[in-house]
């Protein structure tokens, strides 16, 4: 397998996510995106790809045995949704029954060490799920923080970093909010998953929110949005997110880890809207 995370000076990488190709078995969303070109591919932690409360033995090795096949490296798993057993933010960090956080966490756990068998380099998670009706935001932000905590041992133990990824609407969607959850764990093995679009959607511009966040970045997730900042993933170059100058100061920066491109809107026609993401990367980035 290609090396799944650069070395500091290297150019960055592109991987395209799975999520937008729901209609396909995994091995086949991989074989897909490595025909389009990409170095790597995100894997979908959930229904229908790897769900890890269901996923075997067996399961694993075919997919690792399948980006093998392809030449690719992963990027990241993405054990942010659950819809194999919720939706897309339920159960979450901060669920109000404990039984439901619990379900986050296990769930969590096990995503951990799928992405150390399949050599993953991290999980992205999500910032804490939507604020639930008449729960104090501190209350909020303390029941994360102990659900991260929680799992760090098994990212230790796995060597996988788990990535907190900012989304609008939940309880961390902004560059300060993250920073104060940063500032309460100092864990190697915990990152930022920096989407570039999350942030646009709630007003900040991402070429300064990234150089607020660069220090805690593991993994970068990139696609458009319109200007009206509408939170729905836009193929690139289709919105009006400055994606070039938002790579570049990601670049400049130091970054040399995976850009993976996540454009699950595209379930329709996944392969050709990988080969045209990739294309605009090439041509404008």
């Amino acid at each position: 397998m290609k090396d799944s995370h650069p070395a500091a000076g290297a150019p960055v990488k592109y991987a395209f996510s799975t999520n937008a190709f729901t209609k396909y078995r995994p091995e086949e969303a991989i074989a897909a995106i490595a025909q389009a070109g990409y170095d790597g591919v995100e894997l979908m932690l959930d229904a229908p790809h790897l769900f890890p409360q269901h996923a075997t033995p067996e399961d694993i090795r075919t997919i690792r045995s399948a980006a093998e096949k392809a030449g690719l490296a992963f990027s990241n798993c993405n054990a942010f949704t659950m819809s194999a057993v919720g939706d897309t933010w339920h159960p979450s960090w901060i669920e109000p029954d404990s039984g439901a956080r619990h379900q986050r966490i296990r769930h969590t756990a096990r995503a951990l060490r799928i992405a150390r068998d399949l050599g993953a380099p991290n999980i992205s998670t999500e910032p804490g799920g939507p604020l639930p009706q008449g729960m104090d935001r501190n209350l909020a932000i303390d029941l994360f923080v102990e659900g991260i905590e929680e799992v760090l041992p098994v990212a230790e133990q796995t060597g996988v970093a788990l990535l907190v990824e900012p989304e609008p609407g939940l309880v961390i969607e902004r560059t300060e909010q993250y920073l104060q959850f940063a500032d309460r764990i100092q864990h190697p093995n915990l990152g930022l998953n920096f989407d570039i679009g999350h942030f646009y959607c709630v007003g900040e511009d991402p070429a300064e929110a990234f150089s607020r966040l660069k220090h805690h970045a593991r993994h970068v997730h990139l696609e458009d949005i319109a200007p009206s900042r509408q939170h729905r993933h836009l193929l690139p170059g289709t919105g009006g997110i400055d994606l070039p100058g938002v790579v570049d100061t990601i670049t400049s920066a130091g970054y040399a880890g995976w850009i993976t491109v996540e454009l699950y809107p595209y379930q329709d026609a996944p392969y050709e809207t990988a080969c045209v993401a990739l294309e605009y990367i090439r041509s404008h980035i």
